[in-house]
């Protein structure tokens, strides 16, 4: 049995309504043949005049006729009237399948249209939705566990060979790319600001004390060779040994004094530092040549074998903490989202952002969804039996119907009365 449309509570108050609607027309279709019945069996004497009883009479049959045509009308349009096969009536059982179609049709392009659906995002106001959501912990939180709770397979995809080779291609080239100086200048400003740049100096002038402790001897014998080569021989003899001891004391003594509390030294590096930085910034061909030179690091065999190490120990904390619900993870990403969901009640732009990506992803997908919204309502419709579409939409319109039936019984009822009215001053009795 083919399934039927879905009932409404509606549907026995507007099925009452059709009823009382219906006998009121044929009501006024028996009134018609009445009044033409008494026109042409009461006797004359009965009425007021002979012109009284004709022109009740013509009326009377022209609005019974004009009735029994809209009656005609009307039931044609669901059943065979009289249960008569005649052609062309019960138009709907019949056109059934052509009816889904020309509905799912219009539908489709008429009322889901593209200007129609951006007024109803319009109005929806989905950055506003979307703040709320994010806003209430009981939502942001389980949508934040659940990202947390996908990192795993996303870190995994990251692991595959061809995502390995494809990152591998790409790091260099984005910290290669143009940004890459504004990352270095901005890392080295942040050093810069913090005095961590003379740590860094610290730390290199400690190095190389320790090595040049270390290899005293070595380059007492190297200074000495030199001396000898300028000298000759026997400056070299005589005064080689004294000089070396000389530049390495000399050497010594001078980076004893570049303290934590500034030195010269210090103070030119400083300098060096903030005016390589400034030209970082400015000059566009020594950062391309930053740019190149990081590219070039970061492409080298070693520098991405020690970059995926650092990826494999992390990849492991990350999976260890989401899977934690009081993790680190999570809390992120739950802040990450309130952040998200204030930025977007706060910021016109990124509403804007989300509205054009919302309506972008209508206008993508709307040419599809209105044929499968066109071919759904068209399946819905033939899927229905003939007898219950017949009765749903006789409901819906059928008393509006039985108002045709009415109109037409009382317009031909007065048209027929002003006919007759008419003929009979221009030709008389006589021609009538």
């Amino acid at each position: 049995m083919p399934p039927s449309p879905p009932t409404s509570s509606s549907d026995a108050e507007a099925r009452r309504e059709l009823r009382n609607h219906r006998a009121f027309a044929t009501g006024l279709l028996v009134l018609m043949a009445a009044l033409t019945l008494c026109a042409y069996g009461i006797p004359p004497h009965f009425w007021p005049s002979e012109y009284a009883r004709a022109l009740v009479g013509a009326a009377a049959k022209a609005g019974f006729v004009g009735g029994i045509a809209d009656w005609f009308a009307v039931t044609a349009l669901f059943r065979h009237p009289l249960g008569l096969p005649i052609p062309h009536t019960a138009i709907i059982p019949q056109q059934k399948e052509r009816l889904g179609i020309a509905l799912g049709r219009f539908v489709a392009t008429h009322v889901f249209t593209e200007k129609d659906i951006a007024a109803m995002l319009a109005k929806l106001d989905l950055p506003s939705i979307l703040h709320r959501f994010l806003a209430d912990p009981a939502a942001s939180r389980p949508l934040a566990m659940t990202l947390a709770g996908m990192l795993p397979k996303v870190l995994a995809t990251v692991e595959d060979g061809r995502a390995r080779r494809v990152i591998a291609r790409m790091v260099p080239r984005i910290l290669g790319g143009a940004g890459a100086s504004k990352i270095v200048t901005r890392a080295l400003h942040g050093l810069v600001d913090g005095g961590r740049h003379q740590e860094v100096f610290g730390f290199i002038l400690t190095q190389l004390r320790t090595l040049i402790a270390s290899r005293e001897e070595a380059l007492r014998h190297a200074i000495e060779e030199r001396v000898r080569e300028q000298g000759g021989r026997l400056v070299g003899w005589a005064l080689g040994a004294s000089i070396a001891r000389r530049v390495l004391a000399t050497l010594t003594t001078e980076m004893d004094k570049m303290g934590p509390d500034g030195s010269e030294l210090r103070d030119a590096f400083d300098e060096w530092v903030r005016r390589e930085i400034q030209r970082m910034e400015e000059d566009p061909a020594r950062a391309a040549e930053l740019a190149s030179a990081v590219r070039a690091v970061v492409a080298h065999e070693t520098v991405q074998a020690w970059i995926w190490d650092i990826w494999a120990r992390l990849r492991v904390a990350l999976e260890a903490d989401a899977a934690k619900p009081n993790g680190r993870t999570v809390a992120y990403l739950e802040d990450a989202l309130g952040s998200l969901g204030a930025m977007l009640e706060s910021d016109p732009a990124a509403r804007a952002r989300v509205n054009a990506a919302a309506e972008g992803i209508v206008r993508t997908l709307l040419p599809t969804a209105q044929q499968g919204l066109s071919a759904f309502i068209a399946q819905v419709v033939a899927s229905w039996d003939s007898a219950t579409i017949v009765e749903r939409l006789e409901l819906r319109v059928g008393k509006d119907l039985q108002y045709v039936r009415v109109n037409g019984t009382l317009v031909g009822f007065l048209v027929g009365g002003a006919l007759y009215a008419a003929l009979r001053a221009a030709f008389g009795a006589s021609g009538l």
